[in-house]
């Protein structure tokens, strides 16, 4: 089974991304990690992306999918794998299919962008022993104090409203449009967010059984 997942930072791909390695043993491919990994193997596509990277630019899209193939030909890749974080654009996307990179379903997790700014927004965490809060749903017992070790919370700066919207804006542009390239390619299914993530994953589950 092959997968792409979709959705809006802060609907909680990365946990079903989990939840999936765990049901299916097969693994989910983050594009920031196999890049990583190829630099430092000194493999050549990696010694490709580490010349932009050093020059200060973006990796080519060709760069990037040559890592993904090169990734995707590990033993562990044998029964399928999760791609996560790529495609982010049409052209992505595109490059993907020209690469002969077959996928069977693109699942895409759907919550509404006020439920993922409260949810972004409302997370705190310590800043002398970075234990995580949220101001909704795992509130500290004195409002500001890390229950742990008595430490300042503190709101990340990618955490922020201001930085939330600017993100989500930033997907509706570039990689929402992706939906529409799979359902054209009959791959989409689209899975409501729910208020809990086990009943998220309940549905994720029937959408890649179906």
């Amino acid at each position: 089974m092959n997968l792409i997942l979709l959705g809006a930072p802060g609907a909680g791909k990365g946990t079903q991304a989990e939840k999936i390695v765990e049901k299916f043993g097969i693994p989910a491919i983050s594009t920031g990690n196999i890049l990583r990994a190829a630099v430092k193997d000194g493999t050549e596509m990696g010694l490709k992306a580490k010349s932009f990277m050093d020059a200060g630019g973006l990796v080519p899209d060709e760069v990037v999918i040559g890592i993904i193939k090169d990734r995707l030909q590990q033993e562990d890749c044998k029964k399928g794998f999760i791609l996560d974080g790529f495609p982010r654009t049409i052209p992505q996307a595109e490059a993907l299919e020209e690469a002969g990179v077959v996928i069977d379903k693109v699942v895409d997790i759907e919550v509404p962008d006020e439920k993922i700014t409260a949810r972004m927004s409302g997370r705190r965490v310590c800043a002398k022993c970075a234990n995580s809060y949220h101001m909704l749903y795992k509130k500290p017992k004195v409002e500001g104090v890390c229950d742990a070790c008595g430490g300042e919370l503190i709101q990340r700066k990618d955490d922020a409203p201001e930085t939330v919207q600017k993100r989500l804006v930033e997907y509706h542009n570039m990689t929402e449009p992706l939906k529409d390239f799979y359902a054209n390619l009959g791959k989409l299914v689209i899975v409501e967010g729910q208020e809990e993530v086990a009943d998220t994953t309940a549905l994720v589950f029937k959408a890649l059984e179906d």
